[in-house]
């Protein structure tokens, strides 16, 4: 009898300590088309979190065609896992200046892409397929009514810009794994945060026009693939709001349509590229200023190689030039922790220092 007693008070004990912990245990949501999760679309899965946890909350998300635009706003630590990369998709048809022409467009670009991010720290996007469809499925060139515009109309290029993912202020510290992000016009990847943004993107494949990865502030990229549907630059990186930031691009290849140019900057940045690979059609052009810019850089240009070739034979300004990098970094250095100055290291979660702040989650 004694025995039964301690027994049941054992099992009393433990379960009262697993409703004690219940909290403190990461939160799965589901998401899935054919009505098996938790909720049907990812923006509602996503509005039913709260801003914050200790912990990461995940939305899982089955595969399917998801066409909705997505938008993650004051929510901290998350995670949207899709079931597979190619599975999952999220997908919309809209062109920057379709949407800042219409009434929803009161804040400028928020809410421009299938996938909009703003005071989110710590996101971590895996297994997904994001698209702006806008070009793939426009027929050409079209002019619509604007009454932002001077004459109320406003001409939408097929290849204009069309954001697929849009990071505003505060999404920092932003890890991709394994996605991909299409569009055929310019900015499909937009991580826009000059001063506080921290990005690393990992296994990724990464497709559209002008300047379609155009991170601004600190980015990694290692391991992904690069698609460029325009002769004007594939990447472009902005770094005026520091000195130390950078965009660092290892083990990455590049491919595109005939005479696609490596890539270009408008303000102040700083280009590494490790070990990249060049398709043989790439023009011979080094990645350059722009003549729309605001005049020289104070920091001069900086644009550095290591192990960087092409198919059928390197150009003369791929030519190893990291010697010359502030403090000539080894190609080995060339870490994200490094990238990242040591604030942030994505690869182990660790956190130190003040910078990149984080602004406040808004509620």
């Amino acid at each position: 009898m004694k025995t039964t007693a301690l027994r049941l008070l054992g099992l009393l004990i433990l379960l009262l300590l697993g409703l004690c912990l219940r909290p403190a245990l990461a939160q799965t949501v589901t998401v899935a088309l054919d009505g098996s999760g938790d909720f049907h679309t990812i923006q509602e899965a996503i509005n039913s979190l709260p801003a914050t946890a200790a912990r990461p909350r995940t939305v899982f998300i089955k595969n399917g065609t998801y066409r909705e635009k997505v938008s993650i706003d004051g929510k901290a630590n998350l995670v949207l896992k899709g079931q597979s990369e190619k599975g999952v998709v999220l997908t919309y048809a809209q062109a920057r200046d379709q949407w800042l022409c219409s009434p929803e467009a009161t804040a400028g670009d928020w809410g421009v892409a299938t996938l909009n991010l703003r005071n989110c720290p710590d996101l971590t996007l895996e297994n997904l397929s994001v698209v702006n469809s806008y070009g793939f499925e426009a027929a050409g060139d079209v002019t619509i009514e604007c009454p932002t515009a001077p004459d109320g109309h406003k001409t939408v290029r097929k290849t204009g810009h069309q954001m697929a993912l849009r990071a505003l202020p505060g999404a920092t510290r932003l890890i991709v794994r394994h996605c991909t992000f299409r569009a055929l016009g310019g900015d499909t990847v937009s991580p826009w945060d000059t001063e506080a943004g921290a990005y690393y993107f990992q296994d990724c494949t990464m497709e559209g026009g002008v300047d379609f990865y155009c991170p601004r502030g600190w980015a990694y990229a290692e391991n992904c693939r690069f698609i460029c549907h325009s002769k004007e630059a594939a990447i472009w990186h902005d770094g005026s709001g520091s000195r130390d930031s950078k965009t660092v691009l290892r083990n990455c290849t590049f491919s595109g349509d005939d005479g696609f140019k490596l890539g270009r900057f408008h303000r102040e940045a700083q280009f590494y590229l490790i070990d990249c690979k060049f398709a043989r059609n790439m023009a011979d052009a080094d990645i350059y200023q722009a003549a729309s810019g605001p005049g020289p850089k104070q920091w001069g240009r900086r644009v550095y190689y290591a192990g960087c070739h092409r198919q059928g034979g390197d150009y003369a300004w791929m030519k190893d030039n990291l010697s010359t990098a502030e403090g000539a970094p080894k190609p080995k250095d060339l870490t994200a922790a490094w990238t990242f100055g040591g604030r942030w290291n994505p690869l182990t979660g660790a956190v130190a220092g003040s910078a990149p702040s984080v602004p406040a989650v808004a509620k």
